[in-house]
């Protein structure tokens, strides 16, 4: 399998949460150079929900980022 982790040149969200005992990590990286990792349930939700708004499809649909 293909590593999945963002960069910049191929930028994007990971979630990754291989079993229930362990804690999820996430990692973003925006085309507009914006990235950020985070590691546990509680910030990997904060991550992919700051994601959602400022970033990725924000960005495609036109907005701007808040």
């Amino acid at each position: 399998m293909t590593d999945l982790t963002p960069t910049p040149d191929r930028p994007g969200l990971h979630v990754s949460k291989p079993s229930p005992n362990t804690p999820a990590t996430g990692s973003a990286v925006c085309h507009c150079g914006a990235s950020a990792t985070a590691t546990g349930d509680a910030q990997v939700k904060a991550l992919v929900d700051g994601w959602t708004s400022n970033h990725g499809r924000a960005h495609h649909n036109g907005d701007t980022p808040r």
